[in-house]
């Protein structure tokens, strides 16, 4: 009997257990092209360790240039599940990408990338 219990027990408790902060919504969305965004917001399944997850945003397409991680500001919202990030000066026209990391309560960093253009 003690052994299903058990078994029950962790049936019902592995589901969050294993859940990981997933990218649920971006804007700008991965793959668009858009007008010079003054942010970009990713909102996440979790909430999300601030102090533990951020963005790196960084210009590309331009072929055998290296471009620098350009300077942004990110916060998260007062419920927690969406990072917002800020750029130090206005998007160019040109195309981007932005690599993410977060860390939620179960304290396992996710990380991820997408592009978008700016026309």
């Amino acid at each position: 009997m003690f052994r299903i219990v058990c078994a029950a027990t962790a049936l019902l408790l592995a589901p969050s257990a294993l859940a990981h902060p997933k990218l649920l919504a971006a804007t700008p969305a991965a793959d668009a092209a858009v007008a010079t965004p003054s942010r970009i917001d990713l909102r996440f399944s979790e909430k999300l360790m601030p102090k533990l997850s951020g963005v790196t945003l960084m210009m590309t397409g331009m072929a055998g240039m290296k471009h620098a991680p350009m300077p942004v500001a990110s916060t998260t919202t007062a419920e927690g599940s969406m990072l917002t990030v800020v750029p130090a000066k206005p998007l160019t026209a040109g195309s981007y990408r932005v690599d993410w990391h977060v860390v939620s309560a179960d304290t396992h960093r996710i990380a991820g990338s997408y592009a978008f253009s700016v026309r």
